[in-house]
């Protein structure tokens, strides 16, 4: 389809109808939009801003969002989005519309591989509803045999992993098949290697890369904000900024069809009651000796926690915070009184130091 290019005053060259494109990055009140290959213009990537209607009844523009973009300047590759259209899906952390994946990312050593840690972020990943690719990296610096036990614990669980080495380059092939076509979320632990893989999946880009803290084995955060990067073969990578523990936000009831392995056993033979917790119930079908039912039980009384807390009176739930440690346990603190604490700023400061003077003075 080509369009009508029309010169506007000042001699710049602005499109006078509208054009549909993708956001590919946000950051602050900035939008980079890749215009559709359906249009011949003669600029694909415009910086853009929306329009105040949009911000008025409260429209979000988000990464991964397709989009209507008018009065677009070619001269100083500007445009303004004037509409979003219906998104397939949305997640708010990370803030991505229409992905079709999550690509997690752990390292096999370096940091080394942490089965609670990883079964949360599998737990949280399964909460979106979205496919799930599992890369174990760094698998250079296992043996194969232990490649093999993490496979065969993995299938135990439910998920099929790739293995991946930047250095023998194993498994990279494996997982440029699995990520074609499809906008893919990136996610896992700091200091696992994902900006390194993205750098190899994607040769032109240069991503910040940090490295593990010694002190901590853990890495070092190196994402600022959501982006989506093209795949040499199709497909986009959402790179997110990283996290060391997901959040668990679902009600009780629901967080035993997070486990792929809990799962099978509720399709096979049904709990007694509908709104079986799955501990000390009787006739339970889930309730046995699979490894991940410990892990099913912490998570468990972590969103009863949070259950109640948000049921409480808002003045009540002012007064103390949970806190969730690394490896899971949890911790109350009272919450501080931002008045009574606040810095009083230097200029109020000097305002009281010249009223005092004056005050002497008469």
């Amino acid at each position: 389809m080509v369009q009508e290019i029309k010169a506007t005053s000042g001699k710049k060259q602005q499109h006078s109808q509208e054009l549909r494109g993708k956001v590919i990055a946000v950051q602050a009140n900035y939008y980079q939009v890749l215009l559709d290959q359906e249009f011949e213009v003669s600029k694909k990537h415009l910086l853009c801003t929306r329009r105040s209607r949009l911000k008025k009844i409260g429209q979000k523009v988000m990464v991964g969002d397709h989009v209507i973009v008018a009065e677009a300047d070619y001269i100083d590759s500007r445009g303004v989005i004037a509409e979003v259209l219906p998104r397939r899906n949305e997640l708010e952390r990370p803030p991505v519309a229409n992905a079709e994946q999550i690509l997690l990312i752990f390292a096999l050593e370096q940091p080394k591989l942490d089965p609670h840690q990883l079964s949360r972020f599998l737990v949280k990943a399964e909460s979106t509803n979205l496919n799930i690719c599992l890369c174990f990296n760094k698998a250079d610096l296992v043996s194969v045999a232990e490649q093999q036990k993490w496979q065969n614990r993995l299938e135990k669980w439910g998920y099929q992993p790739v293995f991946t080495s930047l250095v023998t380059q194993q498994g990279l092939e494996e997982l440029v098949e699995k990520l074609q076509q499809q906008i893919s979320i990136v996610a896992g632990p700091s200091g696992v290697g994902k900006s390194s893989l993205i750098n190899q999946l994607i040769p032109d880009l240069q991503l910040r890369i940090g490295a593990v803290s010694g002190k901590l084995n853990r890495g070092r955060h190196t994402t600022r904000h959501v982006e989506l990067f093209e795949l040499p073969k199709g497909g986009w990578l959402a790179d997110t900024p990283g996290f060391n523990q997901p959040d668990l936000h679902c009600q009780p009831q629901d967080l035993i069809q997070y486990f792929p392995e809990a799962r099978a056993k509720l399709k096979h033979s049904g709990c007694h009651f509908s709104n079986c917790l799955h501990r000390d119930e009787p006739n339970c079908a889930v309730r046995g000796d699979w490894e991940r039912y410990e892990h099913y039980l912490r998570f468990l009384d972590q969103v009863i926690v949070q259950k109640k807390l948000q049921q409480q009176k808002p003045d009540q739930e002012s007064n103390v915070k949970l806190k969730i440690g690394r490896s899971g346990e949890q911790n109350y603190e009272p919450r501080l009184e931002s008045k009574k604490y606040r810095r009083l700023s230097r200029r109020f400061r000097h305002q009281t130091v010249q009223e005092f003077d004056l005050d002497e003075e008469e």
